[in-house]
Order: structure tokens, then C-alpha cells, then sequence
């Protein structure tokens, strides 16, 4: 699972650039909203609302649509490329992931693009975009958010999913739960 830290090394290598812009944007999607590839290159401008910190996904896996949030600083960088499209002639509609001739980036870009990345950021383990996804699941987790809401935020359809998950990306919580707990031994007789 991705840290905090390597995520910040992968925005930073990133740049600048129009493509740079677009790529910090889609890893906010994917690790400050908890989006799954597919829903993020799927994004239309008019999905996002900046104001509101929130995005609705209307290209969810089941065919469930839903709306998720985003915190202040992944709508930052998702208004930064909002602002470079413009720029390059995609006006403000259409997909928010696009490419030069305005059609969503392929899935297989964005693979090839993270692992590149990866490599540019010295990180010495496999880049994959459902890794975001883990790390703002495993995060919320953490922060003491209820599983109940993390199950709406990541579009599960039964809370059973969002558990099992959730055990496969943190079972440290388990073992540091269970070593906090004291227990006296008495005299035995």
C-alpha cells in the first residue's frame, strides 16, 4: 500500500507540464476520492463540483452511480488541470481526463504512466492505480472513519465487502489493537 510520503514523491515527479497537471489530477482522484480507474477516466467536467468538494460517479462498477467526496487539497490539483485544459482547447465540458484529440485516456496509458512515474520517483515497488484506492481506504480507516461511510465513499455494494477489504489493507490495526490491551496474571494457587 502506498505511504503518504510516496505519494507526495510521485506528484512531485510529476512536473509541470499539461500531461504532468493531468496526471497529479488523476492520482487525487484516485487517492483523495478513492475512485477506481475506470470511473476516473470516465469523468466529465460537469461531475465535478469544486465548490462542494464532491464528484459524482455516474460510471460506477454495477452500474451504480454515487457521489463521493474529495478533500480541499485533491480539488486543488483537479482545478489546476481544469484550468491547463482550457488551455490546450477543451473548453469546459467533455471528459476531465483527456487527451490532446479530447477522448478519455486509455487505461493502458495511465498503467504504462504509473509505472514510469514510479521509476521517476524512486520508489522501488509496482505503481498501480487501484494502490490509491487502497491507501485512502486504509487511510480513512485509520483516521476512525466509519466503515459504513467508507463503504459509500468506495461504491461497495454490501458493508461485507468494505470489511473484508478493509482487513486485507490493515491487519496491523488488528495485531496493534490487540497488543494494546493489558491483562494481569494473578498468583496461580
Amino acid at each position: 500500500m502506498l505511504r503518504p510520503n510516496e505519494v507526495r514523491a510521485l506528484l512531485d515527479a510529476c512536473g509541470t507540464t499539461p500531461a504532468g497537471l493531468r496526471t497529479r489530477a488523476l492520482i487525487a482522484a484516485l487517492y483523495r476520492a478513492g475512485l477506481r480507474l475506470n470511473e476516473a477516466r470516465l469523468l466529465r467536467v460537469k461531475d465535478l463540483d469544486p465548490d462542494a468538494r464532491s464528484i459524482r460517479v455516474l460510471h460506477a462498477k454495477g452500474g451504480r452511480a454515487r457521489t463521493v467526496g474529495i478533500d480541499h487539497g485533491g480539488t486543488a490539483l483537479l482545478i489546476d488541470w481544469l484550468e491547463a485544459r482550457k488551455t490546450l482547447g477543451h473548453g469546459v465540458d467533455g471528459w476531465v481526463f483527456c487527451g490532446r484529440s479530447g477522448e478519455p485516456i486509455s487505461a493502458s496509458y495511465v498503467r504504462v504512466q504509473l509505472q514510469r512515474l514510479g521509476h521517476r520517483a524512486g520508489l522501488d515497488r509496482r505503481v498501480h492505480a487501484h494502490g490509491f484506492r487502497h491507501a485512502h481506504a486504509a487511510e480513512l480507516r485509520a483516521e476512525g472513519v466509519d466503515v459504513a461511510v467508507i463503504r459509500r465513499q468506495l461504491g461497495h455494494a454490501s458493508l461485507a465487502t468494505t470489511i473484508r477489504y478493509l482487513d486485507h489493507l490493515c491487519p496491523a490495526a488488528v495485531v496493534r489493537a490487540i497488543q494494546a490491551r493489558e491483562w494481569e496474571v494473578g498468583e496461580v494457587d
